[in-house]
């Protein structure tokens, strides 16, 4: 595949980045792996959520998505043309263990055929476990609010390490948790498609503790390896910083987005404001003597996922933001005790998914994590996943002229040079998304990818975006 030309001219007043900043992509496997059920994969939580009706926009589902299951050779040539570094995806749970419990060696299999070609190109591997496709027949028992799935997914965890340790070493335990507990068990928009409060709840710490559990599963089997977790984080801001209502209103979204993960997992506890947010919904009752310990567990990478940040009120207000699509948050919170904060808008550009870019945002945000988490600790910081869905107009020519998209990315990757020239040592960047593909609630409706996937003939076209991002890897300067 040719890729067209543009490179602007050297004008001196380029940003250099750091020489060991690594520049990737990422994707998730329910989001571009087809094959549902194929090779022995069996249903997770998604192929039945899918079957829904009302659940997904347009009705659809991941069964065929981008088809990289079969095209993977080529997906990662594309990557390799586009000069990335390294490769962020997931393996599939229902993949590798259908069912929860039997190991399929066919599914393991792809995962290593798929190592093999990225190392092959020198693209670093950075595996994720969970990005959100919990096994149906594990829901069926409980799903992520029974204690007994965190252990489950230590098992699933060796299982994928028992194959690929040997040349994977950066590995994530989770992808977003706050999505899989709170939209999943909570609100009801993202699968299992529960609305259960303490089942929330409980499924937001038993998704701690299997993170906590393989972390430790796998420092016992390697020590050399990279390990850490993902998490969807915000910088909550209130309308009136003079209005009381308002303010509470930003502590109780930076608590449920923010310190309802980062406190275990870096201080051994949850907070107290949270814990008394949530109290009356048996979340005492969920954790048990030695769980803290397990979750706040070393790790050594933090990964930060930034769309947008939050404006909100304790107010409704004449003009309630959009910025709540469905497909990531609702307009609502579903977390206790925050179900009367509302969104409001702030002038700023929006993206398709009527998003704020607020790229400023992302800056404070790693000041924020690396002041009051990571930087004590030693621990790395990087983003990812950010990424924006456009309204692509695709040319006679095939060709994609995506402007904002790539203005998009340029205006996220200074906020990040930002943050390390005031010592933040932000060590790489993941683009959401490589490919167009599955945007879970909102199906094929939303495209985030700087490559643009025709899902009838699923002909691969790289757009203007991916051809600035291959121009700033290049010359490693923005």
């Amino acid at each position: 595949m040719t890729l067209r030309e543009i490179r602007p001219t050297p004008d001196g007043s380029r940003r250099a980045f750091p020489q060991d900043f690594l520049f990737g992509v990422a994707t998730a496997a329910y989001q571009i792996e087809g094959a549902a059920h194929e090779d022995g994969r069996t249903d997770s939580i998604w192929d039945a959520f899918c079957r829904v009706p009302g659940a997904v926009v347009g009705g659809d589902n991941g069964e065929v998505a981008c088809d990289h299951y079969h095209r993977y050779t080529d997906d990662v040539a594309l990557m390799a043309d586009l000069g990335l570094q390294t490769y962020r995806f997931s393996t599939s749970w229902s993949r590798v263990r259908p069912g929860g419990r039997d190991v399929n060696k066919q599914g393991l299999a792809f995962y290593s055929r798929l190592v093999d070609e990225l190392l092959e190109k020198n693209i670093k591997p950075w595996l994720t476990l969970y990005h959100w496709d919990l096994p149906q027949t594990l829901e069926e028992k409980g799903g992520w609010a029974n204690r007994d799935t965190a252990f489950r997914f230590a098992e699933y965890a060796a299982t994928v390490h028992d194959v690929l340790g040997d040349r994977v070493t950066a590995w994530t335990t989770l992808n977003e948790p706050w999505c899989a507990a709170f939209l999943g068990y909570i609100g009801g928009e993202h699968a299992p498609g529960r609305q259960e409060v303490p089942a929330g709840l409980a499924a937001g710490h038993h998704l701690l503790l299997g993170h906590g559990l393989v972390v430790n599963e796998l420092r016992s089997r390697d020590s050399s390896l990279e390990l850490g977790i993902t998490l969807n984080l915000t910088v909550a801001d209130p309308v009136d910083p003079n209005e009381p209502g308002d303010v509470d209103a930003a502590r109780r979204i930076d608590g449920q987005f923010n310190r309802f993960f980062l406190d275990p997992i870096f201080r051994g506890e949850y907070p107290e404001d949270v814990l008394a947010d949530v109290a009356g919904n048996d979340f005492e009752t969920v954790v048990q003597p030695g769980d803290l310990a397990i979750i706040s567990a070393p790790i050594d990478v933090l990964g930060v996922n930034y769309y947008h940040g939050d404006f909100v009120s304790s107010r409704p207000g004449t003009a309630e933001a959009t910025t709540a699509a469905p497909s990531e948050r609702p307009k609502r919170s579903p977390f206790p005790a925050a179900d009367d904060v509302f969104w409001h808008p702030r002038g700023l550009p929006l993206t398709a998914m009527e998003w704020e870019v607020q790229p400023e945002g992302l800056t404070r945000l790693l000041r924020r994590v690396h002041d009051e988490y990571t930087g004590a600790a030693g621990v790395e910081l990087y983003v990812t996943e950010n990424g924006a869905a456009y309204n692509d107009v695709v040319e006679p020519d095939g060709s994609v002229h995506d402007a904002d998209r790539l203005q998009f990315l340029r205006l996220h990757l200074g906020a990040i040079l930002d943050a390390i020239e005031d010592g933040v040592e932000v060590k790489g960047y993941f683009y959401w998304s490589l490919l167009d593909n599955f945007e879970w609630a909102w199906g094929y409706d939303k495209r985030f990818g700087i490559v643009r996937v025709d899902y009838d003939s699923q002909l691969r076209t790289p757009k203007d975006s991916a051809i600035g991002y291959r121009d700033i890897i290049g010359t490693r300067a923005l």
